[in-house]
């Protein structure tokens, strides 16, 4: 069954130096019970995306649907979202220091999360809400901790903190922004181990927002890669990590230590993200593609399906055939573009032949 359905989403704010195209058209779908991984680098529009779903982004222009359970969200007024935030709909933000007010004790905080969706509840069945909750994520003591301050929790006790105040409503839908970023790896491993037994146990949806791609292979179904605002390439978490088709998606892939590959050097991705003000033309990752074509430079291609799964779609110019990381689609990635090249050529030559002024117009753009 299907929970959130998002259709066409665009985001875009004014600024003094232009408009910024945050959010470009992007389109998912996310089945109850299930994970998708939403992954890209750093101004990619990862989190405009979701917080855009909760009335997060004031200011900004958006255009688009988003069906949440029968109810378009974009739709909503700020009185009727309050009612979805935190009851519905929960978010883990990046970091929980700057989401835990300093001056309140944490079981109070979690307390005040149920009491205000629920005025019956009084103070004292809040905070026996609040130490069963700290107790559920793995907080030792809390019967203790509850009145402690966020500056007495450590980091990986302060994530937690906030997943019990996530979890403090039985949301239908997690939203997790980059919620293991500031940890070490022991206490990510925890973290992610965490939100997988939880979700197991309740049954939620989850959208979990990173840029490692080791924790979506944890912990994802599926898997959204995003770059400049708009996906370049959906699928299924096996799809996207043994047969991806966007240059992006195998760059990313390429980027990753990999134990197995022995000596062999990592291969990062060239450049830099494009500015959201002044995108470039056509494909908006051809600047920084090894695979670029004449025509990634004038048309920026639309999601088409890859492959016999439905589900696995990928923005980019190259041939169905050149998926995978292997070798064989490395040899049809490079003929393609050879292929693209010297037809290019020929163009240029056919029009020198018939009208040198056409051809030299042509050959300057």
């Amino acid at each position: 069954m299907t929970l959130l359905e998002v259709e066409n989403l665009a985001v875009s704010f004014q600024t003094g130096d232009g408009v910024v195209r945050a959010v470009r058209g992007v389109s998912f779908a996310l089945e109850a019970g299930r994970t998708l991984g939403i992954v890209g680098e750093s101004g990619s529009g990862k989190t405009v995306l979701t917080q855009t779903l909760l009335g997060l982004t004031p200011g900004g222009n958006v255009s688009g649907k988003a069906m949440f359970d029968g109810a378009d969200l974009l739709q909503l007024s700020q009185s009727q979202l309050r009612h979805i935030r935190g009851a519905q709909i929960s978010v883990i933000f990046q970091d929980p220091l700057t989401s835990l007010h300093p001056l309140y004790r944490v079981g109070w905080q979690i307390a005040e999360v149920v009491r205000a969706h629920d005025r019956t509840i009084s103070k004292k069945q809040g905070s026996e809400r609040a130490v069963e909750l700290l107790g559920r994520v793995g907080i030792p003591r809390p019967e203790q901790r509850v009145n402690d301050y966020p500056h007495q929790f450590s980091g990986g006790m302060r994530q937690r903190a906030m997943i019990a105040m996530a979890l403090a409503l039985s949301p239908k839908l997690i939203i997790a922004d980059e919620p293991t970023t500031a940890l070490d790896a022991t206490v990510q491993a925890q973290i992610i181990d965490l939100l997988l037994k939880l979700q197991q146990e309740s049954g939620t949806a989850l959208i979990m927002i990173t840029h490692d791609l080791g924790v979506v292979a944890d912990i994802a179904d599926d898997v959204m890669v995003m770059y400049a605002g708009r996906a370049a390439e959906k699928g299924a978490k096996h799809d996207i990590f043994y047969q991806p088709h966007h240059p992006y998606t195998k760059g990313l892939l390429e980027s990753i230590p990999n134990s197995s590959a022995g000596l062999n050097r990592l291969r990062p991705i060239p450049g830099q993200p494009p500015s959201l003000i002044n995108l470039p033309s056509g494909c908006k990752f051809h600047p920084r593609c090894s695979y670029v074509m004449d025509r990634c430079v004038t048309e920026e291609p639309a999601l088409r399906h890859i492959g016999h799964d439905a589900v696995h779609s990928s923005a980019c110019w190259l041939p169905e055939a050149a998926i995978g990381t292997g070798a064989e689609a490395e040899e049809i990635r490079d003929q393609t573009v050879q292929e693209g090249r010297m037809g290019a050529a020929i163009e240029v030559a056919q029009a020198i032949a018939t009208s040198p002024d056409v051809a030299s117009t042509e050959a300057l753009k």
